[in-house]
């Protein structure tokens, strides 16, 4: 279908305001450019804090809905291509699914690339997701009910740290939350690349200097933990739901790891929104298409939960 008239609005707004690609600003100020983009979503506790982690100190956000718990957990890595992106970026995100979903979002500020290569940012989310489970207690959370989730390249973070768990034996998860995830290297590139790869918010030349900043070196784009598509053994992880844009650079990656999981016999839903770009979900104040697909996160989480 063509491109939601919504979205075509939001792309005609940019072009005329003129809004350089990021992959083409020094990368602090890339960042600055979306640091804070907090949300008004009122939930019933936000607290701060910091954990132990490989390499210093992991700092994350606890969002916790009214109630009285414990409750169960979504451990999120925020998108921004391994370089950009924040705990601040993803405010609005977490505290709509912490509300919508009546659980608590962990919202986990790993390193980020190019100073912390890959597999920093993993370590963090894979030290994160273990400190959660161990700790849950600690911020009336269900240890037994604790899911990983993310968007773009939180969503390869969030399906590499479900491999990782299993490889590992620990920590046991409920669920993944794959929100138009980045699931192989650019090198790679699927149809998707090639057709959605310019014009439509993220482009083929961004994801590549996205990679090119994440990796050290191309000899790591084939390792299955940073390029998931390509593990070689995909049974034993947790249901996942996920979802793509049609003009998305990352749709058929994203599709094809949906694929192949159900292929391993892992129990997958695929939900592909018509007419929406990369980052739809994360525009769902002014896209229907995002009421929708946040609507339908929660909705899968909260099924994922009652299951667990």
């Amino acid at each position: 279908m063509p491109v939601d008239p919504q979205v075509q609005a939001l792309l005609d707004q940019m072009e005329a305001l003129e809004v350089p690609p990021l992959e083409t600003l020094p990368v602090e100020t890339a960042r600055a450019a979306i640091r804070t983009l907090a949300g008004e979503r009122v939930v019933g506790r936000v607290e701060d804090r910091e954990i132990a982690g490989p390499a210093g100190k992991i700092r994350i956000r606890i969002y916790t809905p009214e109630g009285k718990g414990p409750f169960p957990v979504l451990v999120f890595a925020h998108g921004g291509g391994w370089v950009y992106g924040s705990i601040e970026s993803h405010d609005a995100l977490c505290r709509e699914l912490t509300h919508a979903a009546n659980c608590i979002t962990l919202s986990v500020g790993y390193r980020l690339a190019p100073e912390h290569p890959y597999p920093a940012a993993l370590e963090d989310c894979y030290v994160a997701t273990c400190w959660a489970e161990e700790h849950a207690s600690s911020f009336n959370g269900d240890p037994e009910r604790i899911a990983v989730g993310g968007d773009s390249a939180g969503g390869n973070l969030a399906a590499v740290v479900a491999l990782m768990a299993r490889d590992r034996s620990t920590p046991k998860l409920s669920y993944q939350l794959l929100i138009y995830p980045v699931t192989d290297h650019y090198s790679r590139s699927k149809p998707s690349y090639e057709e959605n790869g310019e014009g439509y918010f993220v482009t083929k030349k961004h994801m590549i200097w996205c990679w090119d900043l994440y990796l050290s070196g191309k000899e790591e784009a084939r390792q299955p933990y940073a390029s998931p598509l390509l593990a070689q053994d995909l049974s034993g992880l947790p249901p996942a739901l996920v979802i793509t844009a049609e003009y998305d650079p990352l749709r058929d990656e994203g599709e094809f790891y949906a694929g192949r999981m159900q292929e391993a016999g892992v129990p997958v839903i695929l939900k592909r929104y018509d007419g929406m770009i990369h980052g739809f979900v994360g525009m769902y104040d002014v896209l229907d298409g995002g009421k929708q697909a946040l609507a339908d996160l929660a909705a899968g989480l909260r099924v994922a939960f009652g299951r667990a």
